[in-house]
């Protein structure tokens, strides 16, 4: 793959940065080490919070969540951050969530799920099923859920065990998101060794996920397995054009669409895996980081600006 042609330089300058405080091998570290020098990089990017923002660490029934406000809400986002099921928490995503709120204007509940090794599946969509039933319950607003990458995973469990359990879901808005796919053909063959996330990297985010074998027909740990796409709630999916996991949203998307949702993959060409760090240094990522507040925004107002 010729990424010297695909990536601008604007990207590969990110990348660069990127790798100076997250190496390539970081898999190989300890888990302890691989999240001391995953929470450095989310330091070196974090851009502080728009003014306006307040914020408020709170348990939703002993998950613990931190809650972004700006003016008088009429909906709430529900986050749920990427990392792999490995990494991150609450300030990894912390400027993204702040942003989402101040641009959106609605309310945005980040959930700290717990993590793998430490606890496997599916102890992380039970801390984000749990965190969604308190946020719809305690706000009594419409909800829109997001992730990105594992939180992208998560987010569409969630949307898939919530029909006929939680009727407040207005949509779902997934950013480069994995969802259980064949690692055997299309983007996880055409990009294995895409900057910032190949292959091998998935491969070992997999093995740490499961005590034992990995489930084969559980939605709750991927939602492509799933054998029923109807009922779901409006959806969008952004990948990153050089990301293994690119053809994950195309196929879901296609899923939903044939079992006569409404559904909308955006393709990000050019884009890596992680690029909503980027958002501020990359017109690209900031391009897409639009798209992504506009589809959150649309859908909190069941909108659908996609035919």
């Amino acid at each position: 793959m010729d990424y010297d042609r695909l990536i601008d330089e604007e990207t590969w300058t990110f990348i660069r940065r990127t790798l100076e405080s997250y190496p390539e091998d970081a898999v190989n570290l300890s888990i302890a080490d691989q999240r001391r020098v995953y929470d450095d990089m989310c330091r070196v990017f974090h851009q502080g919070r728009p003014d306006g923002v307040a914020t408020e660490d709170r348990s939703a029934n002993g998950v613990p969540v931190r809650i972004y406000s700006a003016g008088d809400p009429t909906r709430t986002v529900v986050y749920y951050h990427g990392g792999g099921f490995v990494v991150g928490g609450l300030d990894s995503h912390d400027d993204v969530c702040a942003e989402i709120c101040v641009q959106t204007g609605y309310r945005v509940v980040a959930v700290d799920y717990r993590l793998c090794p430490e606890f496997h599946h599916p102890a992380q969509f039970e801390d984000c099923w749990t965190a969604t039933e308190w946020a719809a319950t305690e706000f009594g607003d419409p909800l829109v859920l997001a992730g990105d990458s594992a939180g992208g995973n998560l987010a569409a469990c969630v949307a898939h065990h919530a029909r006929g359990r939680l009727e407040s879901i207005l949509g779902q808005v997934l950013i480069y998101p994995g969802l259980g796919g064949d690692m055997g053909e299309g983007s996880y063959i055409e990009h294995a060794h895409a900057p910032l996330l190949s292959l091998e990297d998935l491969r070992f985010y997999k093995t740490v996920r499961c005590e034992g074998d990995e489930p084969l027909d559980d939605p709750s740990y991927a939602p492509l397995r799933e054998s029923d796409f109807s009922g779901l709630p409006l959806t969008v999916v952004v990948t990153a054009g050089c990301d293994p996991l690119r053809d994950d949203g195309r196929d879901y998307c296609e899923r939903v669409q044939a079992a006569g949702g409404k559904a909308c993959w955006i393709n990000e060409e050019g884009l890596v895996h992680g690029y909503l760090r980027a958002r501020s240094s990359v017109t690209r990522a900031q391009d897409s980081f639009e798209r992504i507040v506009v589809a959150i925004e649309a859908l909190g107002q069941e909108v659908w600006p996609y035919d």
